[in-house]
């Protein structure tokens, strides 16, 4: 077997792999990246991407039957609306197609060699690579690896993935609307699609483990939401376990907190109880790296126990998230270019698409008092927002979290419609060391959601406006 040779071979062509290979060939390394499916990963193909198209086609339609009812209050009527989800789910695919096909260009422009396969390692600067063209392995040595094989769906043993039950993965390209739908898992990715099924039509049920639904957010981040969800008629069980289904398959078992086991009929199951890294058919028996759980251990430099070998993005664990997979990706093909680099970043922005969407970047108050740092706080609702009113959506709040002693801002949160897009301000504010002072004296535009930002900030300086 002829064994080729690159200076940089990427294993992963998701979010932190793909960014590590155009980054790299940008430098001018010589560079392989190989992947078993579309470029993009989880992120653009089965995750990220076509969820937020399904969530806003949902929040589309829920406004056309809204408008159709009695509850209208805009003056705006339609009748009898109706989905066509099969015509949904193409025009997702569409737009997966059109931002993969977008990557592999990019990949292209910046000189990367992309090889459609699986690889698996010998050791620690060779591959092995199958492809469906070849009978015969090709062979790959590299000066360095990039691991990026990112995550999966974890299944539990109680309710196997198969027609009735399934991962988010088949929930995205469902062609038709479940009438009844079970959730399990009260997660980020539970609870959009939960609601984006809900206003589809479906009569959805989130089962969750924990006592709170998003059990990694305040109380007062997810108030708003079960607010909603309340509207909306979602059904949501609490401190309830999915123990598996009836006989007859066309029910969940679930053990509720009083210990008593009820039947929730459902024509499909979606698990979204997390994910896992992907460590397993890749080799990563033949190579000796360090782990932290099933996760791959890594540096500030993203370097995992074995040299020249790095590792990115949900491989390596929490948080798995997608932006935070790019800026590894980057660091390290800089790194391996001779740069001067290491992972220093002050805060990762955490979105959660809900309705209303949440945000959180730094620290809450409950997460400072933990760290004994005293410190002053400020909120402003959308209630008092003029761009929120006049958007009829005003359930939410911005909050600012600074310290008390020089006012430096260590954490921003909100919750409410489309505040997603506020996530860039609240991580520059932190990135760049803001003061709320910065804040509140920075001109914000009128009328916009983002004036929540800076009333909060003079809100927690004592100096509020508009409150």
């Amino acid at each position: 077997m002829n064994s080729e040779t690159c200076s940089v071979l990427v294993v992963g062509a998701g979010p932190g792999g793909y960014s590590a290979a155009i980054r790299a060939g940008q430098l001018g390394l010589k560079t392989v990246v190989v992947e078993n499916a579309r470029s993009g990963g989880t992120c653009l193909n089965i995750g990220c991407i076509p969820s937020k198209a399904l969530i806003h086609a949902a929040d589309l339609y829920a406004n056309v039957v809204e408008s159709a009812s009695d509850k209208n209050k805009l003056g705006i009527h339609s009748e009898n609306p109706w989905i066509d989800l099969a015509a949904t789910i193409a025009w997702k695919d569409q737009i997966v197609h059109r931002l993969s096909s977008g990557i592999e260009g990019l990949l292209d422009k910046a000189g990367v060699q992309r090889i459609r396969g699986w690889a698996r390692f010998i050791d620690g600067k060779t591959g092995e690579v199958e492809t469906s063209d070849s009978e015969t392995p090709r062979k790959i040595r590299a000066d360095f690896v990039v691991l990026a094989t990112g995550s999966r769906p974890v299944e539990l043993a109680d309710l196997p993935f198969g027609e009735k039950v399934i991962s988010s993965t088949q929930a995205l390209s469902l062609s038709s609307v479940p009438e009844r739908l079970v959730v399990v898992g009260g997660g980020y990715i539970g609870l959009e699609l939960g609601t984006a099924f809900q206003k589809f039509g479906s009569k959805v049920t989130i089962v969750e483990a924990t006592d709170q639904l998003l059990s990694t957010f305040d109380a007062d981040l997810v108030r708003p939401i079960l607010r909603r969800l309340k509207h909306l008629g979602v059904s949501v069980l609490t401190g309830a376990t999915a123990t598996g289904m009836t006989a007859s398959s066309d029910a969940v078992l679930v053990k509720t907190k009083d210990g008593s086991i009820i039947e929730l009929p459902a024509d499909k199951v979606v698990v979204t109880v997390g994910r896992a890294p992907v460590v397993e058919g890749w080799g990563l028996e033949g190579l000796d790296l360090d782990r932290n759980g099933s996760a791959v251990r890594i540096d500030e430099q993203c370097r995992t126990s074995m040299t020249g070998v790095f590792a990115v993005g949900d491989l390596t664990g929490e948080p798995m998230l997608a932006h935070r997979a790019m800026a590894q990706g980057t660091l390290v093909a800089e790194i391996i270019a001779g740069k001067r680099r290491r992972w220093d970043k002050v805060a990762i922005p955490a979105v959660v698409f809900s309705d209303p969407e949440i945000v959180t970047v730094g620290m809450s108050p409950e997460q400072a008092n933990q760290a004994d740092i005293e410190i002053v706080e400020g909120r402003f609702p959308y209630s008092a927002s003029g761009r929120a009113l006049s958007m009829a959506d005003t359930d939410g709040f911005v909050r600012a979290v600074a310290r008390a002693d020089n006012h430096l801002v260590i954490g921003l949160q909100g919750v409410g419609a489309d505040i997603s897009e506020l996530s860039s301000a609240f991580s520059l504010a932190l990135e760049m060391g803001a003061r709320l002072e910065d804040i509140a004296e920075t001109i914000h535009a009128h009328p916009t959601r983002s004036e929540a930002l800076q009333e909060a900030s003079l809100q927690a300086l004592g100096m509020a406006i508009h409150l």
